[in-house]
C-alpha cells in the first residue's frame, strides 16, 4: 500500500464498468489491477494481495459468491459486492460469507469512494486506538485486529472483529440492533438489522464464551457483552 492509499482489485466483466470504476479509484489515489471473470479473479488475488477487493455477482466462469468463499479461505481481505439493480443478490448469504458490503449498480462513483474508504478505514489498525482487552479465555487486540480465544487466534473479518470489539468495549452495556448499525456499519449503511444477527450468529459459533463472559441476546431490544 506504500506510496498509495491502497490497492484494490477490481472484478467485473463488463469491461466498460470496470474501466469506468479503475479510472475514479486511481484518480482518488488508489492503485487497481482488474479481472473480467471469476476464475481469473482468484488467481489475480493471490498474486495482488489487494487491500480490497470490488466484486461483482455475476461472473463468467466463477460467480461471485463462489469467489468470495475462495477468498475467506485464504484471507480476510475486505471485500465489497457489486450488484445490479433488480439482479438477485442473498445480501444476508454474501454477508454470512464474509462480504464487509455491498453496491447496487448504477451508483454514483463518489458513493463507491466513500464506502469504499469507510471499509478501508475500519480494517487499518493504524487508524485506530492501540487497545487490548482481556476476559478469562479471550484477548481482543485493536491494534493487530487480531481475536485469541482459549489460546489461539480466530480468524475473522474486519466486520466481525469490530461489532465484537465494539460489544466487548461497552461490557454489559445492552445494545439495539439499530444502535449496532450506526456504531459500526455507519450511518449510511444500506443493510438492515438482519445484518447485526448474522454476525452475532457468526461471533457466536466462533467464540463460545467463558467462564465469565457470553455475547447474550436481549430479547425484544439487542445484544450486550455480558462480563459477571
Amino acid at each position: 500500500m506504500e506510496g498509495t492509499l491502497g490497492n484494490i482489485l477490481i472484478v467485473d466483466d463488463d469491461e466498460n464498468i470496470a474501466d469506468i470504476i479503475k479510472i475514479y479509484l486511481e484518480n482518488s489515489g488508489y492503485s487497481t489491477r482488474l479481472s473480467y471473470d471469476g476464475k481469473e479473479a482468484v488467481s489475480v488475488f493471490a498474486d495482488y494481495k489487494p487491500d480490497l477487493v470490488l466484486l461483482d455477482v455475476m461472473l463468467p466462469h466463477m460467480d461471485g459468491i463462489d469467489v468470495l468463499k475462495a477468498i475467506r479461505k485464504e484471507s480476510d481481505t475486505p471485500v465489497i459486492m457489486l450488484t445490479a439493480k433488480g439482479e438477485t443478490f442473498d445480501k444476508v448469504l454474501a454477508l454470512e460469507l464474509g462480504a464487509d458490503d455491498y453496491v447496487v449498480k448504477p451508483f454514483e462513483p463518489k458513493e463507491l469512494i466513500a464506502r469504499v474508504k469507510a471499509v478501508l478505514r475500519r480494517y487499518s489498525a493504524d487508524s485506530q486506538s492501540k487497545e487490548e482487552l482481556k476476559f478469562d479465555n479471550l484477548v481482543i487486540d485493536m491494534n493487530s485486529y487480531t481475536v485469541v480465544y482459549n489460546g489461539e487466534e480466530i480468524k475473522m473479518p474486519p466486520k466481525e472483529f469490530e461489532l465484537l470489539h465494539y460489544l466487548a468495549n461497552s461490557k454489559n452495556r445492552v445494545f439495539t440492533r439499530e444502535q449496532l448499525l450506526c456504531e459500526v456499519w455507519g450511518y449510511d449503511y444500506p443493510g438492515d438489522s438482519r445484518t447485526v444477527d448474522v454476525h452475532v450468529k457468526r461471533l457466536r459459533e466462533k467464540l463460545q464464551g467463558g467462564s465469565n463472559w457470553q455475547i447474550e441476546t436481549v430479547w425484544g431490544v439487542g445484544y450486550k457483552f455480558e462480563v459477571k
